[in-house]
């Protein structure tokens, strides 16, 4: 399975571009009013049009009940969902029922222990996302900029594809993949020129930069015990 690649919190048509014209697997946006990143719905809805099936559309949502999501789906016609807050593994189940979407759940990681909810949720989720916890005086769950701890995933086993989040850049990027062997890494701060504002030369570099780590890691030879 080939390395997948997200961008998230695209709100800008330039920026969007290049991260299609790098071939980024996924492209999201976020809808969360808190958030620097946000988009309303007619944004939403011209972002998604300028797509025209180059990527994955995903929808960021934090907490957000039925009416948000219904709005959101409209607006984008995303191809998942991502949910970014607390919603319990049963309200994970319940989305996919109603929306008929695949489902992309954020996990908070800081301690070995934020890993004990994760089989509840891989059996319910398409996709699972490691994120770094934010501080308590944080007004966002995500796109700090704050790395977490990867050495923790290391024993993680999954039945489903899981994502790398949190300070992640086209300089940590190749460890960050060799550490946790991720089926994807998910940047926003990593590539921005100031919070909430896309860097379109970041964007190109970390693409690649993600691509070449994960070809040098495809090739390089499995060493059998002595």
């Amino acid at each position: 399975m080939s390395l997948i690649v997200k961008i998230c919190g695209l709100s800008t048509p330039e920026a969007l571009d290049v991260a299609l014209d790098e071939r980024a697997d996924m492209v999201g946006f976020v809808f969360f009013s808190p958030s620097p990143r946000h988009v309303d719905f007619d944004k939403a809805l011209a972002l998604g049009q300028q797509v025209r099936g180059r990527a994955q559309k995903v929808a960021l949502t934090v907490d957000a009940d039925d009416s948000l999501l219904g709005a959101v789906v409209e607006a984008l016609q995303p191809d998942i969902l991502q949910l970014h807050g607390k919603e319990t593994s049963e309200r994970v189940a319940a989305i996919k029922r109603r929306f008929g979407l695949p489902v992309m759940k954020a996990i908070a990681v800081e301690a070995k222990s934020d890993l004990r909810i994760v089989a509840a949720y891989a059996a319910v989720a398409d996709y699972l996302l490691f994120d770094a916890r934010p501080p308590r005086t944080a007004t966002r769950p995500g796109g700090l900029g704050r790395p977490f701890d990867w050495g923790l995933l290391q024993d993680v086993e999954l039945d489903v594809p899981f994502m790398l989040s949190g300070g992640l850049h086209a300089g940590n990027v190749d460890e960050a993949l060799r550490v946790t062997a991720a089926s994807g890494v998910d940047v926003s701060s990593g590539v921005e020129r100031a919070t909430g504002e896309k860097d379109t030369d970041k964007i190109r570099v970390f693409v690649r930069a993600a691509r070449e780590a994960a070809g040098r890691l495809a090739t390089k030879p499995v060493t059998s015990p002595a």
